[in-house]
């Protein structure tokens, strides 16, 4: 069978191939895909976020600089009782309370794009009010200190406090080198006045120090950006995914109204037409077997056979229309019962066969000789076999064959295959022909034309079953219907018990 799409114009095939049923959901998330990509890649997108990150990091680690303050301190007043760091402590404090309290005002109120650049030009200042802080510690000496221990204090100082600020202020872009500016220039002063080789190495180090946590900075804020680009577009997919399953849920909901719509209108409708119809076909069928007396012009019982046979089609196709219409709204119950498909299949060719004849078509019969019963429901059964037959009958040509087999399947259960040898059905129109209403070419050009619902309800019926249904055709070379019941479906005979020698009575004890 050809999965190919169809270039009919009926408005009532649906495509179901994969391709086809796919291609607009990966349009739609391609298209989203792409804008979101387009919008993550600007730093400026994420700018009020990654404040918002920097502001909350300042507030969790609050506490981390005055401990350091106070243990850098507490050496220092160790190695040299007489400085004045004390006094530098309370200046250090008091800019960090400062960043503290900018931090707080700036997470309490709502900060938007319009003062996002204030916001962050605020708290840049802030970074450079640390940073003059830490170039005063870099003015501190030690007159009474021997050899270069306290050039090995200020310098392990400075490089931590570089690095506390650098994991600080990773999303405040260029925070640690605007930062630490001023402690740069204040080295280098200091370095130019004395010439020591300790305070240029002390000023060489820094400087290599600030660059590389700037670096660090920035790539650490850069690779957040990245995540904040996948988050944000994580989210947007998922409000798409969402947008889509309530649009998808609300046309389901109206689908389901529709079909309750349709199946309350046909059951209505069916007992409208059917009270009628019975009479048309009551007193039609009266005046053309002349009952009640000959009619005088035989005209008149000519028009009331094509009368008869009207309302007959007619009321075969509500009741077709009610049998699927049932079948969708899985309101159709099966009877089931043990029954033989070999016993089904001869009676639906005898019911067939006056009108094969009319068209000199014969019959082969290809049927396994034993076959045990299978477990289903007999008039839909029967209604499968006829349908096929039926078909088979009137899209072959005068003259032609039909064969019909039943036998084993190769998984243990049982088919009927009805092969004729008519004008068959281009690939390309299968899909159209197995679809409600559906009708290949063939049978629009010919003079027997159909409902359209015979195929249908046998795939409707097979899967009811847990069956399968197959056609397989081919242009100029005829058609085979293959029905397939399972395994499951199939009565197994159980072997007779050999006689049992009876049990004997347990005598009870009692204690």
């Amino acid at each position: 069978m050809s999965n190919g799409v169809s270039t009919s114009t009926d408005k009532n095939i649906v495509d179901l191939s994969r391709s086809n049923r796919n291609r607009a959901v990966s349009k739609t998330v391609r298209a989203t895909r792409e804008r979101l990509q387009t919008t993550g890649n600007s730093t400026k997108f994420f700018d009020r976020d990654a404040l918002a990150l920097h502001v909350n990091a300042m507030l969790q680690s609050a506490l981390v600089t005055p401990i350091f303050v106070a243990v850098v301190t507490a050496i220092g007043l160790y190695i040299n009782p007489a400085s004045n760091l004390i006094a530098w402590a309370l200046l250090a404090l008091s800019t960090h309370a400062i960043n503290v309290l900018a931090a707080r005002r700036a997470s309490r109120i709502e900060i938007t794009t319009l003062n996002t650049a204030s916001w962050r030009m605020r708290l840049l200042c802030g970074q450079i009010l640390v940073g003059c802080s830490w170039a005063l510690f870099s003015l501190q000496g030690c007159e009474t200190c021997s050899g270069d221990s306290f050039y090995f204090y200020k310098g392990a100082v400075l490089l931590v406090a570089i690095s506390i600020s650098a994991m600080n202020g990773v999303m405040l872009r260029q925070g640690v080198l605007f930062g630490f500016v001023p402690l740069i220039l204040t080295l280098l002063v200091s370095a130019i006045l004395s010439r020591h080789m300790l305070d240029i190495g002390m000023t060489a180090m820094c400087s290599i120090a600030v660059v590389f946590f700037h670096y660090i900075a920035d790539r650490q804020y850069r690779s957040n950006l990245t995540l904040m680009s996948y988050q944000s577009e994580k989210d947007e997919l998922i409000a798409e995914l969402e947008v889509a399953k309530s649009m998808s849920d609300e046309a389901r909901r109206r689908a389901e109204e529709a079909n309750l719509a349709k199946s309350r209108f046909l059951a209505s409708m069916s007992h409208e037409l059917r009270t009628p119809l019975n009479a048309i076909l009551g007193f039609s069928e009266v005046m053309h077997s002349e009952v009640l007396g000959p009619l005088s012009n035989p005209t008149y019982r000519e028009y009331a056979g094509d009368i008869h046979r009207s309302g007959q089609h007619l009321l075969d196709l509500i009741n077709e229309i009610l049998d699927l219409s049932r079948i969708e709204a899985g309101r159709y119950e099966l009877n089931e019962d043990a029954l033989s498909l070999l016993e089904i299949a001869e009676d639906c060719i005898g019911m067939v066969q006056l009108r094969a004849s009319g068209k000199s078509i014969s019959f082969h019969q290809q049927f396994e000789p034993t076959l045990p019963q299978i477990w289903a429901d007999e008039k839909a059964i029967r209604q499968v076999v006829l349908n096929l037959l039926s078909n088979a009958v009137k899209f072959t040509p005068q003259g032609g064959e039909v064969t019909v087999k039943v036998g084993w399947t190769a998984g243990g259960g049982q088919y009927v295959a009805i092969k004729d040898n008519g004008p068959g059905i281009p690939e390309e129109e299968i899909p159209i022909v197995l679809s409600a209403f559906g009708q290949g070419s063939i049978a629009i050009k010919s003079a027997e034309q159909g409902t359209g619902l015979g195929l249908p309800i046998v795939q409707a019926i097979l899967a009811k079953h847990d069956g399968q249904f197959i056609l397989r055709s081919k242009l100029r070379e005829g058609t085979e219907a293959i029905a397939i019941l399972p395994a499951t479906r199939v009565l197994q005979s159980l072997p007779a018990f050999d006689d049992a020698a009876p049990v004997q009575r347990r005598r009870k004890t009692f204690a």
